[in-house]
């Protein structure tokens, strides 16, 4: 039988989620395509999915270069017949720490904006034809409790944390609403997954009450293996329709 494959941006960081999500996968029989912009970091982890018996390969992958983009599709193309799930996890938070968007640096919204929201979208334009050959592809775009300040509307006078990444999630979010509608005629679903405070940068000093990466990797997994009747084109927390 033909392994289901999935690829997962962002993926370089033992301790991250995009690495979590690509174990739970592996462990639901996918083959696995690693992603990030270091080819480096990532071959100590395809090494230790290996070890543990999964089917995982490599790819280097930039998403604020659309020649990088092109080049992965290329790769993709010629070793894979299909690809069943794009997980679009990778993000930058260039301004961690950014209280307001009247302070907010134009070049961090940016780079916010290119990894976040132009990166996954180009990239689910050059896998295309991959994910429309398989039978019934998903396609799972990783949100955050950041964008959710913007969606329920802030409290008056309340501050917008870091609003170069809330900004670029929320538009991403938008976004998945809006391939959710142009693919509805296709069997091919599209979600958004906000898997909440996750625990993946200890040396930021997680807070204690974080999820594990682990944990938030079962609700990004559940949008990629939905069965046929399942949602499209909206955004989930722990397996439900967000607030």
């Amino acid at each position: 039988m033909t392994l289901k494959t999935a690829l997962i941006t962002g993926a370089s960081r033992e301790a991250g989620l995009g690495f979590a999500v690509a174990r739970r996968l592996a462990e639901l029989g996918h083959h696995v395509i690693l992603t990030a912009r270091d080819l480096t970091a990532l071959e100590p982890l395809t090494r230790q999915l290996r070890q543990e018996g999964h089917a995982v390969t490599a790819l280097p992958l930039d998403l604020a270069d659309r020649a990088s983009i092109d080049a992965a599709a290329d790769r993709l193309t010629r070793a894979f017949a299909h690809l069943d799930v794009l997980v679009n996890n990778a993000s930058t938070m260039p301004d961690f720490g950014t209280l307001s968007a009247l302070d907010a640096d134009m070049d961090q919204v940016r780079a916010a904006m290119e990894v976040s929201l132009l990166g996954p979208w180009a990239l689910t334009q050059a896998l295309l034809p991959l994910l429309t050959a398989a039978p019934a592809a998903r396609i799972v775009n990783v949100s955050s409790l950041c964008a959710q300040q913007i969606a329920t509307g802030l409290d008056l006078g309340a501050p917008l944390r870091s609003p170069a990444y809330s900004m670029a999630k929320y538009t991403l979010n938008a976004l998945t609403a809006v391939l959710g509608r142009a693919l509805a005629d296709t069997p091919i679903l599209v979600n958004a997954v906000d898997p909440g405070d996750i625990a993946t940068h200890p040396e930021r000093g997680d807070d204690a009450n974080d999820r594990s990466a682990a944990e938030g990797a079962l609700d990004i997994a559940w949008a990629a293996t939905l069965g046929p009747d399942g949602p499209t084109g909206d955004l989930f927390q722990h397996g439900r329709p967000a607030a």
